[in-house]
């Protein structure tokens, strides 16, 4: 592939991808599964079921996912879409692929270590974690970078690879009882029958190779198990997530592809994932984001990748632009809203029950209030930010 004389133009579209993203997190789905828990509504408990993680499989009605649970994904999906531009834009500079593969794995590592401080800013030590999506952008991205400007064939190869070779993994390794590894009756949701089992909530895998390597770093007590399930490997098959948006975003800078061929192209796709994760789910490998099981990495590619062509289409081919400034400012800045949120929200709720009438943050609403107010906090400092021209990037 030629390098490109001029440096891409910034996609509209997938900033506002990205700002979409970071605002349903920054406003904390406006704490809508709270307050489902307290009001008695089977709408609001539709909504909250959309706002929260499911205890372990993803998967119902058998193509449906929660909406929250798509948070992650869309995030790596966009990590993906941008390395072709980021790619060529340092090409432009004279950049060669060595020197810009040593730069990415100068920010990978960079990723990582804020993903563990991210982990560790309630602990009284470093905690030693790297199932932040941070820490798992990091651990895959040297190999994205590998992948940049390669054969769509070379990309979706890999792709597959990463999630065959999971499926290994976990297939392989020997059912176990959950129980063993933690108490009874907080793992029952997440146990699996028959074949499926391999894919049990702490038995799994993961969660064996967790118990080996995470006891290599310094703590305060043997690690056993992570409450919720989640497993430092999930980086290899989310590497295949960010290597569907690798795809995607070669397709949206291929000139040879015309708007109306990449949106098709984006449809199709789409519904080949959609297929393929839906099957899996039901004969092959279950359905959880937890531990980013393939049939995950296929059903939520699907939703990522029309996600992607919803905005591509109203955004970039139909010129409607003018109400994406809110999103956009915050899309320019997802490092700092993505940090922000994550040290400083309970911080900043905390001040506006000091300082603001109590009625205002009684149940059941109260929730839908804190959300809001911090969600409104954390967007003005990136207003404030982009007004000045402040962008933090690794």
């Amino acid at each position: 592939m030629t390098p490109d004389t001029q440096a891409p133009p910034r996609l509209l579209s997938l900033d506002v991808y990205r700002g979409a993203v970071m605002l349903l997190l920054a406003f904390n789905g406006l704490g809508l599964a709270s307050l489902a828990a307290d009001k008695d509504s089977a709408f609001l408990d539709w909504l909250g079921f959309h706002q929260s993680h499911p205890e372990w499989i993803s998967q119902f009605r058998f193509v449906g996912v929660a909406a929250w649970d798509m948070i992650q994904p869309a995030f790596m999906f966009i990590v993906g879409v941008a390395v072709p531009y980021s790619f060529a834009k340092r090409q432009a500079l004279g950049e060669s692929r060595a020197q810009i593969f040593r730069h990415g794995c100068w920010r990978a590592l960079l990723l990582i270590l804020l993903g563990v401080f991210l982990q560790s800013t309630r602990s009284g030590q470093t905690n030693w974690l790297f199932t932040n999506v941070l820490s798992q952008i990091g651990l895959g991205y040297g190999f994205l970078l590998l992948l940049a400007g390669r054969s769509y064939h070379t990309q979706l190869l890999a792709a597959a690879g990463l999630l065959v070779f999971t499926w290994l993994i976990y297939a392989l390794y020997p059912i176990g009882d959950p129980a063993a590894f933690a108490d009874a009756a907080k793992v029952a949701p997440g146990t699996l029958p028959g074949f499926f089992g391999h894919w049990s909530i702490h038995s799994n895998a993961g969660a064996a190779f967790d118990r080996w390597f995470l006891n290599l770093f310094p703590r305060s007590e043997p690690f056993v198990s992570q409450s919720g399930g989640y497993h430092t490997i999930n980086f290899i098959p989310a590497t295949a997530t960010m290597i569907l948006g690798l795809v995607c975003g070669q397709v949206l800078r291929d000139e040879a592809y015309s708007p109306g061929k990449k949106l098709r192209l984006f449809l199709i796709g789409g519904a080949v994932c959609l297929l393929l994760g839906a099957t899996l789910g039901m004969t092959t490998v279950p359905v959880v984001k937890r531990i980013w099981t393939p049939s995950w990495a296929l059903l939520s590619g699907a939703y990522t990748i029309w996600i992607l062509a919803l905005f591509y289409w109203a955004i970039d081919v139909r010129g409607w632009k003018r109400w994406t400034f809110p999103v956009v400012i915050v899309g320019m800045n997802p490092l700092t809203m993505f940090v922000l949120g994550s040290t400083l929200r309970g911080w900043i709720t905390g001040q506006f029950h000091i300082h603001l009438p109590d009625f205002l943050f009684t149940k059941p609403w109260g929730h839908v209030v804190d959300a809001a107010l911090a969600g409104l906090v954390l967007w003005l400092i990136c207003l404030w930010m982009y007004r000045r021209k402040i962008f933090i990037r690794l």
